[in-house]
């Protein structure tokens, strides 16, 4: 099947990468991907509704959102690889101190009559996380939180 459409994708511009033979595996990144890309928007839009609320213009925060872009290309790898492995440092960050921003992101949302639904939800697997005693681990750890409901042993 895939190279049947090779040519057409070529054609408007898109790309196409076999995934196996299962047509339900190319689903299932479409689905992974299309969460990253939702949750991202919706942090960007916060991320300004929340400046836009303490009074910082767009075009000023524009440029500082871009540099967290930068850093998630950076967590991505990272975050990959510590789950592949199991192995959840907390050297460069910790699901406790996660935590705790997220608690101050939260009243400052609140503060603003801001939405804070997404907020609470990471808030929640972070403190499951803290709870079961995972609160040094590095933030991949959170992953295997919200995959089970609580924290892997």
């Amino acid at each position: 099947m895939h190279e049947a459409v090779r040519d057409t994708m070529a054609a408007v511009g898109g790309t196409g990468t076999y995934l196996g033979a299962d047509p339900g595996r190319a689903a299932a990144y479409e689905v992974a991907l299309l969460d990253l890309f939702t949750m991202s928007v919706y942090g960007v839009a916060h991320s300004f509704a929340l400046a836009s609320a303490e009074g910082i213009a767009p075009d000023d925060l524009a440029p500082f959102a871009i540099g967290i872009s930068g850093l998630l290309s950076e967590m991505i790898p990272r975050f990959a690889g510590q789950l592949r492995t199991g192995d959840y440092p907390g050297e460069r960050s910790t699901i406790a101190s996660a935590a705790t921003t997220i608690a101050h992101l939260i009243d400052a949302a609140i503060a603003h009559g801001l939405e804070v639904g997404a907020l609470t939800a990471a808030k929640g697997a972070a403190d499951r996380a803290v709870a079961a005693g995972h609160g040094p681990d590095g933030l991949p750890r959170l992953a295997t939180v919200l995959r089970s409901g609580k924290p892997a042993g």
